[in-house]
């Protein structure tokens, strides 16, 4: 990796105080470091209460961090909150799991697309807004009348891709996927994927790609971190650790975890490398 990577975290530990008396705190996380590069993806595997939501939690400012840094570009936002958290949404954002609960279902979802276009520093006129928003349905494969509709008028598939349109609507710099797929059907997961990779292939956004599955982190990240007891146990190229998983952890964890049809992925491999062609060329 050369430059300064988009996010580096340092030494990161998360301890919750005990709740009995004179227990000691509760380690969440200890001595967690790595680094996502420009427009790279990073997958952070583990099982539930492994700790990896806890760790994107911590770089969204959603939880306390005990020990250890985190770093934006460069710059120390560990304990950044308030105005300067806000500030932040340009170059990072998140996508949760469940597409039924991520979006107010009170607003239309073009107000919901309209909320990061407009908060504090933002310059654009309304007509620039309205643009900005067809733009965005377009680009996640949804209709412009869209935009007029309520999330309870679509499906969890569709939902997911709003969600998705709502975190890159200012273009960030890295986006914090935190189970984003799990939620959903095998197809519609796949067709989640495939936009995600077409949306870091035209605007080289960064994702840390938190999942429990290895089975779509072989094919969608390029590196995988493998986290245990809040501890990272083994890291390296995904087809390296899904493939030669030399942790007996990791073993289990690729074992457990569902065999890919090979014609999909293949399939699915060659529209992402025409893609990544048509965008270059």
């Amino acid at each position: 990796m050369t430059g300064t990577p988009v996010l580096r975290i340092d030494g990161l530990a998360v301890r919750y105080p005990s709740r009995g008396f004179r227990k000691p705190p509760a380690t969440v996380i200890e001595d967690v470091s790595f680094e996502v590069g420009e427009a790279e993806t990073v997958a952070l595997v583990g099982e539930s209460g492994s700790g990896k939501t806890t760790i994107g939690k911590a770089v969204l400012g959603l939880t306390p961090v005990s020990a250890g840094r985190v770093l934006l570009g460069g710059r120390d936002i560990t304990r950044l909150a308030g105005r300067a958290r806000r500030l932040l949404s340009s170059d990072i954002q998140a996508i949760f799991q469940n597409p039924y609960g991520s979006l107010n279902p009170a607003l239309p979802v073009g107000r919901t697309l309209a909320e990061p276009l407009l908060t504090t520093g933002s310059a654009l006129t309304r007509s620039e807004v309205h643009e900005r928003i067809a733009d965005l349905l377009r680009r996640v494969g949804l209709p412009k009348d869209a935009a007029e509709r309520y999330p309870a008028q679509f499906s969890g598939g569709q939902r997911q891709r709003i969600a998705i349109a709502r975190a890159v609507a200012r273009q960030p710099r890295i986006i914090i996927c935190d189970e984003p797929t799990s939620a959903l059907d095998v197809t519609t997961q796949a067709a989640a994927l495939d936009l995600l990779a077409e949306l870091q292939n035209t605007l080289g956004c960064a994702y840390l790609f938190i999942t429990h599955d290895l089975a779509v982190v072989k094919e969608f990240a390029a590196r995988t971190l493998v986290l245990r007891q809040g501890h990272i146990v083994e890291e390296g190229p995904s087809a390296e650790v899904c493939d030669r998983p030399r942790h007996e952890y990791t073993r289990r964890l690729v074992a457990a975890a569902p065999v890919p049809d090979p014609v999909l992925q293949r399939t699915r491999r060659q529209q992402r490398t025409q893609t990544r062609a048509a965008a270059t060329g």
